[in-house]
């Protein structure tokens, strides 16, 4: 069954003598179904003004009291606006403001944001100057408007229902126009709407949403949310304008107020057609861009000593002690001993797979890193023909390392190879499952990457899943990490260990069906992969619960590899990546769904291949307001030539899928008028 569902409020509210919540109302259609049917009632005060003679002809004392209760009811409905638009506006207004900093300006105009801005402050400020002429205390019920001339609030009524652009019917009428443009007026030139404008904007560009803490998906939905209660509150301002004028003796005004009520559900009508037309199409996907500055272990971590460049005569790579062969034959090898104590004594030894060696040059000046401070072996290498690998600049300490002959017959070479060493390295990715609290009917509404004792772990925010899609948060919380050591676990069942041979991660966008939440996430090895799962839990929207988890849900995950036979998997591929840290472009995004790439070492002349890449960004992913997420991906992100970053993303809950129109259905009830 199908709901109008726009908007999910954060936390309970107090209204009128109870704690409610928007998820208590419904949504925001639902909650603009009873404002509009309370204003049709409130026409019942005015309703003698119609049937007898006129106040003209009513006493004083009746008069005063018809309106005093027509205020008492203009403050109850405007109070109850109010504190639904506060909540509203909590996950909009930062939002509005973070598009400012993100959308260049000359972008900013074509979509006319400043303007949209512009408008909903004219209508905050007449709706904030209207609750203060009309607002009624609690104590002896009296109201402000007592003490106000009649001339006041007539003027302000007759401002409210003017014609000109800037009252509150022509600011309806302009905001209308803006979301959803007039299609039949046969103009040359019809603008798109902004919600849709501002999809194209965000998916068709290359603008990241670096400050606003949500997908596309959720700005267009909540930024909808916004302008349905700032056009609620021109609606119930134009209403009461017209009672408050019959009240006065101005009109009877029951025409324009039925004309409006028609108007004003059409229009909305139109607005919940256009919203559902942007959000099929708004990209669902949040992820991080780049701090402002890279912090280790707070921002990124990184595979420490996967593999990274080593010298290494060949003498000491083969068995028999031999310089018959030259670098290049030795693509797998291993140390096999230290001849007569040379510069292999001096540095520490590879104990394990070297691979990839090469010859560059006979002699040269090693620059080694001090060990205390850095996890490099090099931090230059300079030879005598001049090439220089990394950052030539001041040593902890220099060695000269030549090659020699032996028997004048065989040169023995030193060589630059690649050492896949697993001591003191950090290399290892859990695959425990990481689930979300389903028996307190939690859902995950966060990830991040984290590093324990060398192992890299998928951590999960979790919260509550409440009705129409409303996350209590309140609720929210990071679960603790599920931290062990790999000499306590098992290869390949609690973890995978990183090697020269098993090194690539897989790629994916991973999404549940829909009306199913992800309450689960979890790595596992598909042949040297690294390959990500998610779990789904079917949901029942309305009511919040989660459907027989445990028994209903469904892991999910792309099993195609690069071996398949139809579509196998590309390869993302870093070419001569440097150090990401040494970039000054900002990252962007650069691998697609269904893609691997495979971590690897620096570029050999910028770094020495000391650096193992790309990093693990370990921001938290989490959108703001809380929401469902409806899938997890894993991502990199860089720009040419670094090795950039490996990120997760999210998907958040698809609410398109519960939008349907009943605003027409209102035009069908009786009129009280």
């Amino acid at each position: 069954m199908k709901f109008a569902v726009i908007l999910f409020i954060l936390v309970g509210i107090p209204f009128s003598n109870s704690l409610i919540s928007l998820s208590d109302v419904g949504d925001i259609i639902s909650f603009v179904h009873e404002v509009v049917i309370d204003v049709l009632q409130a026409w019942k005060l005015v309703k003698p003004f119609v049937e007898g003679e006129g106040p003209e002809h009513i006493d004083l004392p009746i008069l005063k009291d018809k309106e005093k209760k027509l205020l008492s009811k203009i403050s109850q409905v405007s109070r109850r606006m109010e504190l639904v638009d506060k909540l509203v506006q909590s996950a909009t207004s930062a939002s509005m403001l973070n598009l400012k900093q993100d959308i260049p300006s000359q972008i900013r105009l074509e979509l006319r944001i400043d303007t949209l801005l512009e408008l909903i402050s004219m209508m905050n400020f007449a709706d904030n100057k209207f609750r203060e002429y009309t607002d009624v205390e609690e104590e002896g019920n009296r109201t402000v408007a007592s003490g106000l001339e009649r001339h006041t609030l007539e003027s302000f009524a007759t401002y409210v229902v003017s014609h000109s652009p800037n009252s509150v019917q022509g600011i309806l009428d302009r905001l209308h126009g803006m979301i959803y443009p007039d299609r039949d007026q046969g103009h040359a030139f019809i603008h798109t709407g902004i919600l849709q404008l501002i999809r194209q904007v965000l998916q068709e560009g290359e603008n990241s949403l670096c400050h606003v803490q949500q997908s596309p998906h959720q700005i267009i939905y909540n930024l909808y949310n916004s302008l349905q209660m700032t056009q609620l509150k021109g609606y119930a301002m134009m209403q009461f304008s017209w009672m408050l004028l019959r009240v006065y003796g101005k009109g009877n005004f029951t025409l324009e107020s039925q004309l409006m009520r028609e108007r004003y559900l059409e229009r909305m009508a139109d607005q919940a057609l256009s919203l559902k037309e942007a959000l099929s199409n708004a990209d669902a996907a949040y992820w991080r861009c780049d701090p402002k500055h890279h912090v280790e272990d707070e921002t990124y971590v990184q595979l420490t000593r996967l593999l990274q460049g080593y010298i290494q005569n060949e003498v000491d790579l083969n068995s028999q002690q031999s310089c018959r062969e030259n670098c290049g034959f030795y693509q797998m090898a291993k140390q096999h001993g230290c001849y007569e104590n040379n510069f292999c004594a001096r540095q520490r030894g590879c104990n394990g797979d070297i691979v990839e060696c090469q010859y560059i040059d006979s002699d040269m000046w090693v620059c080694q890193a001090d060990p205390t401070i850095s996890r490099r072996r090099y931090d230059w290498i300079e030879f005598e023909n001049g090439r220089v690998l990394g950052n030539k600049r001041s040593c902890h300490r220099t060695s000269k390392v030549d090659s020699w002959w032996r028997w004048l017959f065989w040169h023995c070479s030193y060589c630059f190879c690649i050492c896949d060493d697993a001591t003191n390295s950090d290399r290892y990715f859990s695959l425990r499952n990481v689930l979300s609290s389903t028996d307190s009917n939690k859902v995950i509404t966060g990830v991040r990457f984290v590093k324990m004792h060398g192992v890299v772990h998928i951590q999960i925010q979790e919260g509550i899943l409440q009705r129409y899609g409303h996350i209590d948060e309140t609720s929210l919380s990071w679960q603790p990490v599920d931290n062990f050591r790999t000499k306590n676990a098992i290869e390949d069942k609690d973890y995978m260990k990183m090697t020269y041979y098993k090194r690539a991660i897989d790629l994916d966008d991973l999404k549940a069906p829909p009306e199913h939440v992800i309450t689960g996430i979890k790595f596992r090895r598909v042949g040297g992969h690294l390959n990500l799962e998610i779990r789904a839990t079917p949901i029942n929207f309305t009511s919040g619960e989660l459907i027989e988890p445990g028994r209903k849900d469904q892991w999910i995950s792309n099993d195609n590899t690069d071996g398949s036979p139809i579509k196998p998997r590309t390869k993302l591929k870093l070419d001569s990546p440097d150090n990401p840290l040494n970039s000054l472009s900002p990252s962007k995004i650069d691998s697609e769904n269904d893609q691997y790439l495979q971590f690897t070492y620096s570029d050999i002349d910028l770094d020495a291949a000391q650096t193992t890449v790309p990093f693990l960004d370990t921001q938290m992913v989490a959108p703001q307001p809380p929401v469902p997420l409806c899938g997890i991906g894993i991502y990199h992100k860089g720009v040419p030539w670094f090795g950039g970053f490996v990120g997760l993303k999210v998907f958040t809950y698809n609410y398109g899928d519960h939008i349907e129109d009943s605003f027409t259905d209102l035009n069908g009830i009786d009129n009280v008028n």
